[in-house]
């Protein structure tokens, strides 16, 4: 019976990734014809940041899925590594397509055009209502795939409020150089964002200790265990930023006995116990064996 609610939650999750995923993908092709139509770069930008949504969103709905494949012969770890690999690729898109909007939008503020501010009007409040309902689908979700995407979509409804507001500004003044610079503004926003995730995602894949562990103290707290005479070789990597693996050697006295061995074990548990960790392997050794690694 738990293991059928299991796969009901999950599926839950993959099915509001999907929905979110279509309504957004149909929104951003919506943008991209109303943003050339208005002659304004600001909803171009906004439509940027949705197909780098909707590209996120078709990724996590497929890898949502693909991820929960179980290990195989080819990956001993599972498929979990493979969220990383999407978060990389929007990453990248995202990029190139913020910086291809700045090469439009710079010149566009020492030489602004006028858009068509009613049609930006429009396409705005659609904007916020299409993006809110995606929000408001993907809200209370357990899967970090679906917290990020929740956040994504809620910085989409704050750019359409940011349009919003410079379109009703220019439906009654003239300033056609507000356009660009919201769309600088809403670029180097996501430019931003995005750096930030990207630094994040590749220390990931170099197998960086995941930030906020603090490696050092946990090797401070196992070697100041009764049993323990020291360790070495210790490693902590995360597979996919939620999920942590750990391996250490623990040296301990040569007469040491299987109940004291196994108590090392459980109190090493014990330490580890607060990360959470997917797979741990303690390789427990005498001190007067060589390491295996030497």
């Amino acid at each position: 019976m738990g293991h059928h609610h299991h796969h009901h939650h999950i599926d839950s999750t993959t099915g509001k990734i999907k929905t979110a995923f279509f309504l957004n993908f149909f929104f951003t092709i919506i943008e991209l014809i109303g943003g050339l139509l208005t002659n304004s770069m600001a909803i171009l930008s906004d439509a940027l940041h949705d197909l780098g949504d909707s590209l996120s969103l078709g990724l996590a709905w497929f890898l949502q899925k693909f991820s929960r494949k179980e290990q195989s012969d080819h990956f001993s770890f599972g498929y979990r590594r493979f969220s990383l690999l999407a978060a990389l690729i929007n990453s990248v898109v995202l990029i190139v397509g913020s910086i291809f909007i700045l090469t439009e939008a710079v010149p566009r503020v020492l030489n602004p055009e006028q858009p068509n501010a009613g049609g930006m009007i429009a396409l705005s409040i659609l904007g916020i209502l299409v993006n809110g309902a995606a929000v408001f689908r993907l809200k209370g979700g357990d899967s970090m795939n679906q917290k990020v995407m929740t956040w994504h979509l809620l910085e989409d409804v704050l750019g359409w409020v940011a349009v919003l507001g410079v379109s009703i500004v220019m439906l009654f003044f003239d300033v056609p150089i507000l356009d660009p610079i919201a769309s600088i503004g809403i670029t180097l926003f996501i430019l931003y964002n995005v750096v930030k995730n990207l630094i994040q995602t590749m220390r990931l894949f170099l197998e960086g200790v995941p930030s906020g562990v603090d490696l050092e103290g946990l090797s401070r707290k196992i070697n100041n265990l009764t049993d323990v005479q020291s360790t070495h070789h210790t490693h902590l990597w995360s597979m996919d930023g939620e999920n942590h693996a750990f391996s250490t050697h623990i040296v301990v006295r040569a007469e040491a006995t299987k109940e004291e061995i196994c108590k090392v074990k459980e109190e090493v548990k014990e330490i580890l116990h607060p990360i959470s960790l997917e797979h741990i392997t303690l390789e427990i050794e005498y001190e007067d064996e060589p390491c295996s690694l030497q």
